[in-house]
């Protein structure tokens, strides 16, 4: 890479143009001029040091040290991206960059279907011909060692149907089985079945797994075979009501097919077992005479993962486990069986050092309450219906990195995604990690504009030979900002936990009932009196500037001169002292109105007043209710409902940093592009000739206590560009899910009363009926933020919000954000006439003239109160 004059020539130099981006990647300062030379000779040795290897049947890659040996702190390499962009143009480069898409889909394993391996050509006549080898075979060492002989069959596999398993005879052939496997045949005959293995008397051990009759009638099965076979511990791996020392024996290790036990005699070596696991057997009841201290005293690994123990109490549960006093291993459902705690459970139990997998100290230390370390990885799903584009779309979650550009003037408003090459992007996640990894611009010409995009990474850890490579995917993050809920972006966390969560908080919302304060008459009076006949306006906002016409109001460019202040800043202490503001001049702001303003306090401020109303979408603030948001996701997918969410950022408008998805990993990754609310998606809006739209409304606000506020006869409708879809690519286009067209999109306005007229003709409603609704829900919202926060009163308060609404299908109004300073830039341009409030033409020119004698002289021109 050539280095301008003017740019890097030295170590000194890299360091002075760098040096903020050295101390914010962690880089250790002895590895910073290794990292120099490595980048300005574009030396990538990762693959000296590194091999790459699929794990997880394919599913997965991992990266393994090839060197002997790598010291902390010993080196640094240069990771290459494979793939930088930005959010919205993600669907677009994957379908014209040439290349990409496969180069994407190899690297996140998603370029093959799971059965692509068909089978060899012949093997189903070989299969059907074995299943008699197998029996035949069997048979033979009957005839030669006696009926006894054979006491556990496997014919697993081997293509047998209703008219073959009768055929066998395997009930005179073999009648003392204590073990009998016909998993993954083509059995669909009940009553045949039924007939065949309700002949062995002493079975304890059936398979019929993954045979078509298990589709339909299997309780059936199930309970006319458990009648019939009454020794029978374990029924399609599952624990019936009988087991006792037998099945446990089996799940420790001590039964199988060459040593199946026998029958009617005692299981004493159950005493020996220090290592169980009954993980996945649907136990009910795990308080028995066989599973207990004194058949299993040496036993000090368990593992009850998966089984309902619903016929025990937590007590009652705990209080047997304390019995096992080796038991220093549990692994456990977490909420589950055994509470919901990890920390009750550590302290009911003393004994434990590790639970589920992580040692008990450390949990007591962090004060963890969920606790897995085996947590299965997420994978993308191989639908075959899937294009490869939209394979990489779901799956890139899994591996993207993200940062922000950043001058000294200004910080980009979107962030820039980037996946690492195949390198870097097989190292997996531990929180135990021996590397780290970080972004590095390197500006070769010391300009932004030059900068080249690299990850760096270097060991954190001693490293040997064969040793996996991984990082902490969430480094720094501690519980205290939801570090196990937010792993769940990568693997399949308890969804127990998470459901339980949301379903309390949800309940409490529903409790909620709002009782309005009664109705009281206005305090407010006009500002000019008999004394003085002209108020002094300050405005930065030059069409107040430019239309306040009447001759009540005068400009100033002085704000200490002025009666009112109307400002697009935020007027603070600070402000206030540097220009001169007093308390006795008026402000188009209330004090605390970050209440509404700020998408997680409006949202935080109505369901403390109304709990869940209908006009408000389900909302969570990922900083506090990540947990819950995540309980309400897996609920909904449970359930088969809709699970289009979309994020928005806590106080950034124009839709900045805003995504519509139906991806959970995606919901969880995006926090990290800064502070988010997740709210539940409108997916069946109203539209207007196929179209999405949403209505901006003008709210008027002279008082907090008593709520004095007026809804302007203006609003207007802002038009989407694209017809609207739900289809996985449409969630990247501006133009079809969003609506605002001033700053970017090409914008289309429509005057009102033509939309309106339009739009009960297209949906045969009234829209007064809509209008009305629409009222009541922006008395509710500003009624919330009075009951919740009464510290918004100020007599010296006049201001003007904007109130984005929009319809749904069924013409109910939900509330999308509230705005300060509103742009009114529509309602100054275009004269329109009034379709609701008294009616009449409305002048665009004179817009603030009518605000202006709404707030400040008390006069309701073209206005409504509410």
């Amino acid at each position: 890479m050539s280095t301008a004059i003017t740019g890097i020539v030295n170590y000194e130099d890299f360091v002075r143009v760098h040096g903020v981006l050295l101390a914010s990647s962690g880089l250790p300062q002895l590895l910073h001029r290794k990292l120099f030379q490595k980048l300005t000779a574009e030396t990538f040795d990762g693959g000296n040091y590194f091999q790459v290897e699929p794990v997880e049947d394919g599913r997965q890659r991992r990266l393994v040290l090839t060197a002997d040996i790598l010291h902390k702190d010993s080196d640094v390499f240069l990771v290459d991206h494979a793939w930088t962009f930005r959010l919205s143009d993600a669907y677009k480069q994957l379908q014209e960059v040439p290349g990409l898409v496969e180069r994407m889909a190899s690297l996140m394993c998603v370029d093959t279907d799971l059965n692509s391996e068909g089978e060899e050509p012949g093997d189903e006549d070989d299969a059907k011909i074995s299943a008699t080898e197998v029996v035949e075979s069997e048979f033979c060492r009957v005839k030669e060692e006696g009926i006894h002989s054979v006491r556990w069959l496997e014919l697993e596999d081997l293509e047998i149907d209703d008219a073959m398993l009768l055929s066998l005879d395997l009930p005179s052939k073999f009648p003392h089985l204590l073990a009998l496997s016909l998993r993954g045949n083509k059995l669909e005959n009940s009553e045949i079945v039924l007939k065949v293995v309700t002949q062995f008397k002493s079975l304890r051990a059936l398979w019929l797994n993954y045979n078509p009759l298990l589709k339909t009638g299997e309780n059936y099965l199930e309970d006319q075979i458990l009648l019939s076979c009454p020794d029978l511990e374990l029924y399609n791996s599952h624990f019936t009501p009988k087991y006792s020392e037998w099945a446990l024996g089996f799940c420790a290790g001590l039964y199988d097919k060459d040593n199946p036990g026998v029958s009617g005699q005692s299981d004493h070596w159950l005493q020996n077992v220090t290592s169980l696991d009954l993980s996945n057997r649907c136990i009910q009841n795990l308080i028995t005479k066989a599973f207990s201290p004194v058949e299993m005293l040496m036993l000090s690994y368990l593992n009850l993962r998966g089984n309902p123990l619903n016929e025990n109490s937590v007590d009652e549960l705990l209080k047997h486990l304390r019995g096992f006093i080796n038991l220093t291993a549990l692994e456990v459902d977490i909420p589950g069986p055994l509470g919901d705690n990890a920390i009750d459970i550590i302290e009911a139990l003393p004994t434990l050092s590790l639970l589920n997998g992580v040692n008990t100290s450390k949990i007591m230390e962090s004060e963890k309450i969920i606790v897995d370390s085996s947590l299965k990885p997420r994978f993308s799903e191989l639908n075959t219906g899937l294009s490869l584009t939209d394979r990489v779309i779901n799956a890139m979650w899994l591996y993207l990195m993200t940062y922000r550009l950043a001058d000294e003037e200004k910080i980009d408003e979107t962030s820039v995604w980037y996946v690492m090459d195949e390198l870097g992007s097989a190292l997996r996640h531990s929180d135990d990690a021996n590397f780290r990894v970080s972004p590095f611009l390197y500006m070769p010409d010391g300009t932004l504009e030059s900068a080249v995009s690299y990850s760096i990474l270097w060991p954190t850890k001693k490293a040997q030979k064969g040793d996996e490579c991984t990082r902490d995917y969430l480094f720094g993050i501690g519980e205290e900002r939801l570090r196990s809920a937010r792993l769940t972006a990568w693997f399949h966390t308890p969804q127990k936990y998470f459901i339980k969560e949301y379903e309390k908080y949800s309940m409490n919302l529903h409790c909620i009932r709002f009782s309005p304060e009664p109705e009281t008459l206005h305090a407010t009076s006009s500002l000019l009196h008999t004394d003085r006949s002209v108020l002094q306006v300050y405005t930065d906002i030059p069409q107040v500037e430019e239309l306040l016409k009447r001759p009540e109001f005068a400009i100033t460019t002085e704000p200490k001169n002025a009666d009112i202040i109307w400002t697009s800043e935020q007027v603070d202490e600070e402000m206030k002292k540097a220009v001169g503001i007093n308390d006795q001049q008026y402000i188009n702001q209330f004090p605390f109105e970050a209440c509404l303003v700020m998408k997680h306090h409006l949202a935080e401020t109505i369901q403390k007043a109304h709990g869940a109303p209908q006009w408000l979408q389900p909302t969570y603030n990922l900083e506090t209710h990540l947990t819950q948001l995540i309980g309400d996701y897996y609920t909904r997918e449970r359930d088969g409902v809709n699970n289009l969410w979309i994020l928005k950022p806590w106080n950034m408008a124009r839709t900045i940093d805003t995504t519509v998805t139906q991806n959970l990993s995606a919901i969880i990754r995006l926090m990290e592009t800064g502070p988010k609310i997740c709210q539940k998606y409108i997916e069946h809006p109203a539209l207007f000739r196929g179209k999405k739209f949403d209505l901006r409304y003008i709210v008027l606000v002279r008082s907090i206590n008593p709520l004095e506020l007026f809804l302007t006869d203006v609003f207007w409708v802002r038009l989407a560009n694209n017809t609207y879809s739900l289809e996985q690519h449409s969630l990247f286009e501006y133009e079809t899910h969003f609506t605002v067209m001033n700053y970017r999109g090409r914008l289309n306005h429509m005057n009102t009363p033509e939309f309106v007229k339009e739009f009960e003709q297209e949906h045969h409603v009234q829209w007064l009926d809509i209008h009305l609704r629409v009222k009541q829900m922006v008395r509710s919202v500003f009624e919330a933020a009075t009951a919740v926060h009464p510290e918004m009163h100020s007599m010296t308060s006049r201001a003007m919000y904007g109130v984005d609404v929009m319809i749904d299908s069924h013409y109910q109004p939900k509330l999308l954000e509230v705005t300060y300073c509103p742009d009114c830039a529509r309602a100054c341009k275009y004269d329109t006439e009034a379709v609701t409030g008294s009616g009449g033409v409305i002048k665009g020119s004179d817009f603030y003239n009518y605000v202006f004698g709404c707030l400040f002289l008390n006069e309701t021109t073209h206005v409504s109160p509410l």
